[in-house]
């Protein structure tokens, strides 16, 4: 393992919503035989309500706050010897301190899903606040494709298999 994973062991899968971002963290995790965590998912945990609740309660600015706090809580957790593999939101990359915050602390796997599969997976969903407009959502794929560009490993979607997409971040020279 590299010496950065062995320094802080923790990997955070990036990318736009509906990217499979969950689903590969958890195979990713089992596979490694770490923890796995869904900022999401904790969001709603400590918050008692749903993401969409936040978003039209609070707004979206108050939302980041708290994914920002959830995030640096698991990168304390990881620093302290913990590995994990944490999923994270699809705008939370998009925000500098948490890049700065994640690419000291362990290394980042952008899931690069095409647009076409991700409308196909949110189509499916109604929790999703940030995709009910459908050239707001394309707008908002294409400007955090420049953050996303930014994470460490940058693995190109090509199945709905999140064992092929496993096998593609363990075979990427960064892990090697």
């Amino acid at each position: 393992m590299i010496l950065k994973l062995k320094r802080t062991p923790g990997i955070y899968v990036v990318g736009f919503m509906g990217a499979g971002k969950s689903t590969v963290g958890r195979y990713l995790a089992h596979r490694l035989g770490w923890s796995f965590f869904d900022s999401d998912v904790e969001i709603e945990q400590a918050q008692k309500t749903a993401i969409a609740a936040i978003f039209e309660e609070r707004g979206e600015a108050e939302f980041r706050r708290i994914e920002s706090e959830i995030i640096r809580q698991h990168v304390a957790w990881i620093e302290r010897g913990r590995p994990a593999v944490l999923a994270l939101g699809g705008g939370a990359f998009a925000q500098p301190a948490n890049r700065q915050l994640l690419e000291n602390n362990g290394i980042t796997v952008w899931l690069d899903c095409p647009f076409e599969l991700v409308q196909r997976r949110v189509a499916l969903a109604s929790h999703r606040p940030l995709a009910r407009d459908p050239q707001v959502f394309a707008a908002l794929y294409e400007s955090r494709r420049v953050d996303y560009c930014l994470a460490d490993v940058h693995v190109s979607i090509e199945s709905d298999d999140p064992e092929v997409t496993v096998g593609a971040i363990l075979n990427h020279p960064t892990f090697k």
